[in-house]
This record gives C-alpha cells, sequence and structure tokens, in this order.
C-alpha cells in the first residue's frame, strides 16, 4: 500500500496492504514480508503454505481512533519432517488478541488507575483487562528470573 503507513506502524516484518475505516475505527489489513518459515520441529526452512486464516487484533489507537490489524496466521507445511506448523509473528503473543504494545500499554495505564476505568476507556470487559494485566505481569516476571539467572 504505502511506505508511509509501514513507517508509522512500526511493526516488523509485516507490510499494509490496505486501509479503511469502519464506525471510527481504523482497520488495517497487513501481509506479512517472508515468504516462509523455519519449522519449529527440525529447522528446516519451508515454503510449502498449506492454509491461511486471517485473525484481528487490538493495536495501540492512532489519530484518536482505535485500531485493528488483520494479521495473516499462515500455516507451513514441512516435507522434512512432514508436519505443520503456524508462523509466529513478534509484536503477538501466541494465541492473544491484542499487540504485545497495546496490552503493555494497558498494564501500564492500569498500574496509574483502575482495571474499571481502562475498561471503560477502552471499551473491554473486566475481565479481558485483568486477563491483559496479569498475562503481562506475569511475561515480565519471566523476563526479571530469567535476567538474574543469567547474571548468577
Amino acid at each position: 500500500m504505502s511506505f508511509h503507513l509501514d513507517y508509522l506502524l512500526d511493526l516488523p516484518g509485516v507490510k499494509v496492504e490496505t486501509c479503511t475505516q469502519v464506525e471510527g475505527t481504523i482497520c488495517l489489513k497487513l501481509g506479512v514480508l517472508a515468504e516462509g518459515m523455519t519449522c519449529p520441529h527440525c529447522q528446516n526452512s519451508t515454503e510449502d503454505l498449506h492454509q491461511n486464516r486471517p485473525m484481528t487484533v487490538r493495536d495501540l489507537p492512532s489519530f484518536g481512533r482505535s485500531v485493528h490489524l488483520q494479521i495473516p496466521r499462515r500455516q507451513f507445511y514441512c516435507s522434512s519432517c512432514q508436519r505443520y506448523s503456524t508462523e509466529r509473528l513478534e509484536f503477538v503473543d501466541w494465541k492473544r488478541r491484542h499487540t504485545q504494545r497495546y496490552e503493555a500499554n494497558l498494564y501500564e495505564r492500569v498500574q496509574q488507575s483502575s482495571i474499571e476505568q481502562i475498561g471503560r476507556e477502552e471499551g473491554l470487559s473486566y475481565d479481558e483487562v485483568k486477563g491483559i494485566f496479569d498475562h503481562v505481569y506475569q511475561q515480565r516476571k519471566k523476563r526479571v528470573g530469567a535476567n538474574q539467572t543469567a547474571q548468577h
């Protein structure tokens, strides 16, 4: 679509294919730059695309509007080990519906406010905000533990 949108979005390994606005929400359809992936089972490279099931994730708001990204969830077949693997994108944690930066932003905001307030501001349920908060907390706790282990 446009280098400018790719630059503004600033997410690794993807490009903006289309940009639409639906009821005040910016919707960006993304494409992955890589042709294939490295098989996580045998470490061989594969470009044998089995299926693509796009999913929508929420990202940080822009220009006063919420932003949703339609990202491809590509599954590849590895002829070396005869297994199927789904590609992972580094800006969305596995089985999450929000970008890492959106979740980190909510985590920081909840610490300054409350789960209820952030839920109202973002149009999310209490359980959804709490789930995001707990997920980010656990991720940060793992990183701190890993850093302390590496230092000793």
